[in-house]
């Protein structure tokens, strides 16, 4: 009963939390400081719930894990140059607080405050991924990049959890090992799951099963949780899984935020320091934008990228809580750390929220970090005679790419934020680049000839970047025609009222396609039956 009447409780504070534009888990943690404060304390469920929801969580981060994605400089070099300026800074910082004898930091010796820096140098990985599918910016460069530098930071936390375990492997755990050959039944078993609730027992399976065979054989379970997604990470049913088991995830970390929270800890004392720990953010987002900009990122890249990690870290509070249980931290720590992880957040949200426009504002100065040199995917482009531009190359653009090629030929240009779909294109011979069309900038580096540019359209998945997309365009010397598409009759009205000239709802074309594609094969069948006419052209 205890257990339900909290998850109740954080149901309501995340429900608040998220009214006011910030993550949920801010709800969650403030439940659980709250529930300390009138007498509640962790019970052994909520303990499983959050084990649970740690293993799930590397589990889905190893299905997520493309090395291949790791190698640029951009992403492996900025992540471990940043972490390791901001641990020796920060603890220096530290030790010379607790020599001047301030609260709490006095009892930290020089290696404890190195462990305290180390817990707050990552960055949220459940808030960039919110912040960037709530813009559907994750395949832009951007959003690759930020996500690249988080999966490094978990890379990291995760060796620091495998060796905190304190244990010595048996010599049993040599037969891990074994994990590798099994490799083709995994990924057997995970195409016969087929894509209901089979697929969540499998993911469950595997996670949970991975991290108890590796506790089994004195190596930490997490670990095995990790590993295992991983071996499955280049399957194509990887994302699916993932996506099957997030809510899971979500729902399990619940009960991880919770016991932050009634572990105790919250004073006045505490929110003071935490308050204290907020002004190394500042530090810590303008060190990750000079650092992305000295590896010839640009200035806008390098901003967004940069406030998408502005903010402590869930991990860092794994990393805390595993501090305290082994008497590294004192148990006032974590509480530090669970309020400084709040405040990041309440101070991130709204920053992000409004992230072009502060580009916008503060443009000239921050295009003064940038080198003269940029990677090739963020250099000018001159795309030759283009007719019909189309943005969004998924299924739908693809589609539309496809049909007016072959009326127009070669004058039919796509665009696309993911850099991985725009090669495929390109390897199957179509025309199509990389590029963020929400982006100011894009359209300043792309060189298009508006007196042959008669046509645009827009094909991307999300409203609010076909929205957007308007906007940029309708600031161009453009004198053309715009069609887009949307889901809903509303997006029709509010794409036209932003200056569309043609907006369809998908599903009803959609509908209306199909059935003229089956009356072409079928209407022999009706024969001369009344109102059988010809399909409409």
């Amino acid at each position: 009963m205890t257990e339900i009447l909290a998850i109740a409780a954080a149901f309501l504070l995340g429900l608040g939390a998220r009214q006011v534009g910030l993550p949920p888990m801010v709800g969650y943690l403030i439940t659980g400081f709250l529930l300390f404060a009138l007498g509640m304390r962790s019970t052994p469920g909520l303990d499983l719930f959050s084990q649970l929801g740690i293993t799930l969580l590397l589990f889905i981060i190893g299905l997520k894990l493309h090395l291949r994605s790791l190698l640029m400089p951009q992403i492996w070099a900025v992540a471990s140059l940043h972490m390791a300026a901001i641990v020796l800074f920060a603890s220096v910082i530290f030790y010379a607080l607790g020599l001047a004898g301030l609260m709490f930091f006095s009892q930290l010796g020089f290696s404890n405050a190195l462990l305290a820096a180390f817990a707050l140098s990552f960055s949220s990985t459940v808030f960039a991924v919110k912040v960037l599918e709530d813009s559907g910016d994750i395949p832009a460069l951007y959003g690759r990049v930020a996500i690249g530098v988080l999966i490094v930071q978990d890379i990291i936390a995760v060796i620091f959890l495998a060796l905190s375990a304190g244990k010595i492997p048996t010599p049993w755990a040599l037969l891990l090992l074994g994990l590798i050959p099994l490799r083709p039944l995994l990924t057997l078993l995970l195409e016969k799951a087929g894509h209901g609730e089979l697929l969540v027992l499998f993911g469950l399976s595997l996670a949970l099963g991975g991290a108890a065979v590796f506790e089994a054989v004195g190596v930490k379970g997490d670990l095995g949780a990790l590993i295992l997604g991983l071996l499955l990470a280049s399957h194509s049913k990887s994302e699916e899984l993932a996506r099957h088991l997030l809510n899971f995830k979500d729902l399990f970390l619940v009960g991880f935020f919770l016991t932050i929270g009634l572990a105790g800890g919250l004073s006045p004392q505490t929110v003071g320091i935490a308050l204290l720990l907020a002004l190394l953010l500042p530090l810590k987002t303008g060190l990750f934008f000079w650092l992305f900009s000295r590896f010839q990122l640009r200035a806008r890249t390098a901003f967004l990228a940069s406030l998408s990690l502005a903010n402590y870290s869930e991990f860092g509070l794994i990393v805390a809580a595993i501090a305290v249980a082994s008497g590294w931290l004192s148990n006032e720590w974590l509480a530090i750390i669970a309020i400084a992880l709040a405040i990041s957040f309440i101070l991130a949200a709204p920053l992000n929220i409004a992230s072009n426009r502060l580009y916008s504002r503060y443009r000239q100065k921050l295009l003064r970090a940038e080198t003269l040199t940029r990677i090739r995917e963020e250099e000018d482009i001159t795309p030759g005679d283009t007719s019909v531009l189309i943005l969004g190359m998924g299924r739908v653009g693809g589609g539309a790419y496809e049909c007016l090629h072959a009326r127009l030929g070669n004058v039919v240009l796509g665009i696309d934020q993911d850099a991985q779909t725009a090669q495929a294109h390109l390897a199957a011979g179509r025309r199509v680049i990389a590029g963020s069309a929400t982006d100011p900038e894009f359209w300043e580096r792309i060189n298009l000839d508006n007196n042959t540019l008669k046509l645009i359209l827009l094909a991307m998945p999300s409203h609010h970047e076909n929205l957007a997309a308007v906007r940029q365009i309708r600031k161009l010397d453009y004198h053309g025609r715009i069609a887009a598409i949307a889901k809903y009759d509303d997006e029709v009205e509010r794409l036209k009222h932003a200056g569309v000239d043609y907006a369809v709802n998908l599903y009803a074309e959609a509908g209306s396609g199909f059935a003229d594609d089956v009356w072409q094969e079928t209407a022999s069948l009706f024969g001369d039956l009344p109102g059988t006419g010809p399909a409409r052209p």
